[in-house]
């Protein structure tokens, strides 16, 4: 998910308007061994970001983000480290932290465990780097700190089954489905302002419960030659370039969705707050890179995915959609309805990605059989299924953060409380936290 491809001249920029707010204080350590332990983690973390870096030599795309140091960066660069020296590294690591006495502080402990769980998932990646090939479950549970449960594909054909009444008719049902949404596309002269106006209204319901940070902004591009729909690259001091795949036609649906996944409150919200909160609060640096391969991103994917509906829950959603973006978008008001019961509908098919990730890479199906499994039952075009699975090549098991990582994430901050105020506050708590995936299991099944 680099930044490279066709660039086209598309771009906005968003001010924030939300007033400046204080870094977290770094924390006061009063006695000897607790100052010792905490210099000691400080040197492993300022370590493992240059591991990181190192790693991200070896592999294009490794590091989705970093804003510390720069020498470190060009240490890494002009400096680099074959792979065997890397492998030890990791490991030496693992033993460093382990020996760090236990602390008293639940906070520098959750450090401690965020350390060891991206160290194990840079371990898994190391070996994936020098062609090791792990099972699919084996490897997603190795990179992302989760075994997914994959559910049989037949399992979801009762929800092919509510569909064919929804979108009646002759012949395969992705046909009907694609040839029906076709009628809700966005013309590409209109994606700027349909974008810049469901951005704003993201961030505005996003700013109404979060203080973001002063000089927030970020610049959205329309690109193409991507395997993916869209992607933040977050550049630090609490700036973002979002991109937007203009290969394939985009949904007047997509708009919302990716405005809040991609920005408020989704990924630029989540960067941004590790920063302000973590890097320069409490001088994390390690919260300064980003490993795309880290149980951080199940965290980032699942927290931007469940934005959405936490920014417009339900009836909501549909009625702005209807009265501000179909207008927009030059679109049929009347018809919003009918294509909104197709969304809610297709969603509940959201696991049938995974299970076939998991039979195509795993070896099970050919690529020719993906694709049709992923036209069936995602219910999209052929070209839109090929995509797909070209991200599955591409990325492979990281398609478990989507789903998955949503509905670990909705589990959890739902079970926090119902009024919507609880809701956004335990999406803050996550978004500026070192949470791990397990941490989320872990709490719900103490409750």
């Amino acid at each position: 998910m680099k930044n490279t491809g066709l660039v086209a001249a598309a771009c906005l920029a968003i001010s924030a308007c939300a007033p400046a707010v204080e870094p977290l204080p770094a924390p006061v350590v009063t006695d000897t061994i607790g100052l010792k332990a905490a210099n000691e983690l400080g040197d492993i973390a300022a370590d493992y970001v240059k591991l990181t870096l190192a790693l991200g030599e070896k592999e294009a795309g490794y590091v989705d983000a970093y804003y510390g140091p720069p020498k470190w960066a060009e240490a890494a660069k002009n400096d680099p480290r074959d792979m065997r020296e890397l492998g030890n590294a990791i490991v030496d690591l693992m033993l460093r932290l382990d020996a760090l006495a236990t602390s008293d502080d639940p906070l520098l402990e959750a450090r401690k465990r965020f350390l060891s769980a991206q160290l194990e998932a840079a371990l898994t990646r190391h070996a994936m780097m020098q062609d090791e090939v792990f099972p699919f479950a084996k490897e997603a549970k190795g990179l992302f700190g989760v075994t997914p449960e994959l559910r049989p594909l037949a399992e979801f054909d009762p929800v092919l089954e509510e569909i064919e009444n929804i979108v009646p008719g002759e012949g395969p049902l992705s046909k009907r489905v694609a040839a029906f949404e076709n009628d809700y596309i966005i013309p590409k002269d209109r994606l700027k302002n349909v974008f810049d106006t469901a951005i704003a209204e993201c961030k505005a319901r996003t700013a109404a419960y979060f203080d973001l940070p002063a000089g927030e902004n970020f610049k959205m591009e329309f690109v193409t030659g991507k395997s993916w729909s869209g992607y933040n690259y977050y550049q630090g001091n609490y700036q973002s370039l979002i991109q937007i795949n203009t290969d394939l036609p985009i949904f007047i649906g997509r708009a919302v969705d990716l405005g809040c996944h991609e920005g408020y409150p989704g990924h630029h919200v989540f960067n941004m707050l590790l920063e302000r909160n973590l890097t320069n609060g409490r001088g994390w640096q390690e919260f300064s890179v980003y490993p795309l391969y880290s149980p951080q991103s199940l965290i980032a994917e699942g927290s931007a995915n469940y934005g959405i509906e936490l920014a417009f829950s339900g009836q909501e959603r549909l009625d702005y959609e209807r009265d501000v973006l179909y207008p927009l978008a030059g679109l049929n008001p009347d018809t919003a309805a009918a294509y909104w019961a197709l969304q809610i509908a297709k969603q509940a098919l959201s696991g049938a990605r995974m299970t076939i990730a998991q039979q195509y890479l795993d070896g099970e199906i050919t690529r020719d059989q993906a694709i049709a499994l992923n036209q069936k039952y995602q219910l999209v075009s052929a070209e839109r299924a090929a995509q797909m699975t070209d991200f599955n090549e591409q990325y492979r098991s990281y398609v478990i953060n989507y789903g998955l990582g949503m509905e670990m994430v909705r589990d959890w901050i739902e079970a926090q409380g119902d009024a919507p105020v609880w809701r956004w506050k335990a999406m803050e708590r996550l978004l500026s936290e070192p949470v791990l995936p397990e941490d989320l299991l872990g709490e719900l099944a103490e409750e």
